[in-house]
């Protein structure tokens, strides 16, 4: 079994000899990293269970299901590439493929609900090369890049046709089981919610209140939606949110949960801890979040998982053996839990792809 993504002829022409070189090399260094064994659970870890590690190296995120539960999208930064592209791979780490351009910065992909088609979000209209970081000396911040864009493709990569065509920042795109897509956009000069079909069109907002919306996700039956906010409330707050935005930038110093239905009403605030929380998922049952936080570090630099009962109740600390934790996802079965993580790294900056068994 292969754990290294697939030097296949579409990835060579799109890397070059160089490129595919440097991915070979790669390869050699994740089946040496594949043999050292199982990844250790923390006994305080009572939900997970068979936990395996799917990528070795690099820095490997947002991975997510297809509605058959058998393969995932996720985002690298990994030799040649110099910031996030997108792969695909099997549940178990195999068969991993560049799906992407190779070009720009791309973010957040999603399997359409047959498996055929994916989306994600790319700079490469803006330029081949990354997007240069934010200059975080006054604070960490997010960068919210202009030149994202939201894309479809065929699995495979081919067939890229672009969704998005607007002035700023379209991107954080997931999709429901009718194939309508809900993504964060800048275009009404807030970023807040909207939906599409899955051609772009008959776009509709969803929110609108001051602040950033974004990092939807439908539940698997697509009844509701999750999403994380940041809201300032008092006027200083305000007008340092809208000082950053105007220089492409927000700082996720308190990030919220909420849900609302499909069609953006019932909107009802999940957490109000004062913390950065995000990336929540539903678990398929109705019932529960799964989510980032840094609630339990004064400090706010080390990330964990929880889950929290959808009205608030019942939180509870899931992962303990990292640093750093984030972008969970319920298998469509509720029986999985795939997350990225920092867990027994080989480099400071190393983050991987790890699938748990979930117990109840």
């Amino acid at each position: 079994m292969s754990l290294a993504w697939a030097l296949d002829r579409r990835s060579i022409l799109k890397l070059g000899l160089v490129g595919a070189c440097a991915a070979l090399r790669d390869v050699v260094r994740v089946r040496r990293a594949s043999a050292q064994g199982a990844p250790a659970i923390d006994q305080r870890e009572r939900h997970l269970t068979n936990l395996r590690q799917l990528t070795f190296g690099g820095q490997n995120a947002e991975a997510y299901f297809d509605r058959a539960g058998t393969r995932l999208v996720f985002q690298s930064t990994r030799p040649p590439f110099g910031c996030d592209q997108i792969f695909t791979m099997r549940d178990d780490g195999s068969e991993a493929r560049l799906v992407s351009t190779g070009r720009g910065r791309t973010t957040c992909a999603f399997f359409t609900p047959d498996g055929r088609k994916l989306i994600y979000a790319s700079t490469h209209l803006g330029g081949d090369a990354c997007p240069a970081p934010p200059d975080r000396s006054r604070g960490y911040v997010w960068p919210i890049y202009p030149t994202y864009d939201i894309f479809a493709a065929d699995a495979d990569g081919g067939h890229l046709t672009r969704l998005t065509d607007n002035d700023g920042y379209d991107a954080e795109g997931a999709i429901g089981p009718d194939g309508r897509i809900v993504f964060t956009s800048l275009r009404q000069g807030d970023l807040d919610l909207y939906t599409m079909d899955a051609d772009g069109r008959n776009v509709r907002r969803l929110t609108d209140e001051p602040g950033y919306d974004g990092g939807a996700f439908y539940s698997w039956d697509g009844r509701m939606i999750v999403f994380r906010a940041h809201r300032p409330k008092t006027r200083e707050d305000i007008d340092e949110y809208r000082a950053l935005l105007a220089r492409s930038l927000v700082r996720p110093r308190a990030l919220e949960l909420y849900v609302m239905r499909a069609d953006g009403t019932g909107l009802r605030q999940v957490t109000r801890n004062g913390a950065a929380n995000f990336a929540p998922f539903l678990h398929p049952n109705g019932q529960h979040i799964v989510f980032a936080s840094n609630l339990h570090d004064p400090g706010g630099r080390s990330f964990a998982l929880y889950l929290v009962n959808v009205d608030g109740s019942g939180l509870e600390r899931i992962t303990y053996a990292e640093t750093f934790a984030s972008f969970p996802m319920f298998s469509p079965d509720g029986r999985r839990l795939v997350f990225s993580s920092s867990r027994g790294a080989a480099s400071p900056r190393d983050l991987n792809v790890f699938i748990a068994d979930w117990v109840a």
